[in-house]
């Protein structure tokens, strides 16, 4: 069983349990979160998609944390004593998926 939903300007496909990769809010003082746009519901030939949403489906996530990853960008230009070193710092916020509620 899996559902499509969406958050923000992106679309996720996501199953109970899995951790998923949002961008970054606030979230620590309620850390139970809910989808209700969801786009999109399949279990073993139940399939239902949604005129833009499936109507009374809503998606039952956890805060799990708030970490970035740092990415290194190194411009390189050889013989030319050409190094040029940077960083990118990009907060997001996982999210462990409870459940699915369909009606």
């Amino acid at each position: 069983m899996y559902v499509i939903i969406e958050d923000g300007s992106r679309q996720y496909r996501v199953q109970e349990g899995d951790v998923v990769k949002l961008d970054y809010r606030e979230r620590r003082s309620a850390p139970a979160w809910s989808f209700d746009r969801v786009l999109l519901y399949q279990n073993e030939g139940d399939t239902r998609i949604g005129q833009p949403l499936v109507a009374g489906a809503k998606v039952v996530g956890e805060v799990v944390d708030h970490p970035s990853t740092k990415l290194y960008i190194q411009h390189f230009r050889r013989r030319k004593n050409y190094r040029r070193l940077k960083g990118h710092r990009q907060p997001y916020t996982s999210v462990k998926i409870q459940k699915i509620v369909i009606p």
